[in-house]
């Protein structure tokens, strides 16, 4: 696979993340295809956007050069990912881009999808076309996080999301969890839905609170409903794909199934398995200034903690966010490279 990286200016940085916001219209209807944006500018400074479509619709590329008609000769073109070199449910991008007489392009992050892997790069670059490739690179990988990891592992990316009070208590010592947080924490749970592809829970939450696990306040799919057991004739969660067994082979299963991202929200000994087998890419906490004040309510994860503090996990915070009380702390695990960096 031939890279070809450049030198990018505030300018370049700019339209990149315009194309990056362009990207966040197509995050709930591309799937299973990547959310991708694109800014078209023609010689005169005029600009024209696109997104993916959905399944089977022109992808970002396509749509922009669309909207810039005649004026795309000559053009800078940005682009998030790197476009396409196949024939798949549309036609290749690079031979629009190429027709089109765009003269230079700009690519956030090369697809690491088989049938593209820089291909698309060496087409545009042997028609004569300038090709640079990086420009805001960390924040595109961020924005395309599940696809790249689904194109590079074969397997979902994993969201582990859990409620907890300032204590790290799940529920009373009674077992009882209806709310700990508030409606907009709540909210949040709901995009985190529409965000992915499946939403997995173990039979014991199904049985505990029989969830429906569906998306209700914003526009946007419901994911496909996973339960780790089996859920109760009647229950809110059917229809529903059980599961008895290890994660790992239900992860390649998914993954094959163009599952992109899995959504986990529990119970304790569900998000223990998950985590202890280091199969969690990231971590969304939601904390309610709550305290159960005690050690006989049920926590976060469920059996044995750490045996030492050198055996404690640690990442990194992403993100962090008000959710109206309530506080969301992103996390994800850190590389082998931060790590020693950080001895």
């Amino acid at each position: 696979m031939t890279v070809y990286s450049g030198t990018f200016d505030v300018r370049d940085e700019q339209l990149m993340r315009r194309a990056m916001s362009a990207a966040l219209q197509a995050r709930l209807v591309a799937r299973p295809n990547p959310w991708v944006g694109a800014v078209v500018v023609a010689r005169d400074g005029s600009t024209y956007e696109g997104c993916t479509s959905a399944p089977g619709g022109p992808h970002a590329e396509i749509s922009a050069l669309r909207r810039a008609g005649d004026s795309a000769r000559g053009a800078t073109l940005y682009s998030t990912l790197e476009p396409c070199s196949h024939t798949g449910r549309t036609g290749p991008c690079t031979q629009t881009i190429i027709d089109a007489g765009v003269a230079r392009v700009v690519v956030g992050v090369v697809d690491p999808d088989a049938k593209v892997a820089g291909r698309g790069l060496d087409q545009l670059r042997n028609a004569g076309i300038t090709v640079d490739v990086g420009a805001c690179a960390p924040l595109v990988r961020t924005q395309l996080a599940a696809y790249l990891h689904h194109r590079t592992t074969g397997r979902p990316w994993v969201v582990l999301k859990m409620a907890s009070t300032l204590d790290g208590r799940t529920a009373a010592a009674d077992r009882s969890s209806r709310w700990i947080t508030g409606d907009v924490a709540r909210q949040r749970v709901h995009e985190l839905r529409a965000e992915s592809d499946a939403v997995l829970v173990g039979a014991g939450t199904v049985r505990a609170d029989d969830p429906a696990l569906t998306v209700r306040n914003p526009q946007g799919p419901s994911p496909r409903r996973i339960i780790l057991g089996s859920a109760p004739n009647g229950a809110k969660v059917h229809p529903c794909t059980e599961w008895s067994g290890e994660i790992e082979p239900l992860l390649d299963s998914l993954g094959a199934q163009d599952v992109l991202q899995l959504l986990v929200e529990g119970g304790a000994r569900v998000a223990a398995d998950f985590h202890r087998r280091g199969l969690v890419n990231r971590y969304v906490f939601h904390l309610a200034p709550a305290v159960a004040g005690g050690d006989d309510a049920p926590g976060v994860f469920a059996g044995a903690a750490a045996a030492n503090i050198a055996d404690i996990w640690r990442g990194r915070v992403v993100s962090l966010q008000q959710l109206g009380d309530d506080i969301e702390v992103v996390v994800e695990p850190t590389t082998i490279a931060e790590r020693q960096d950080n001895k």
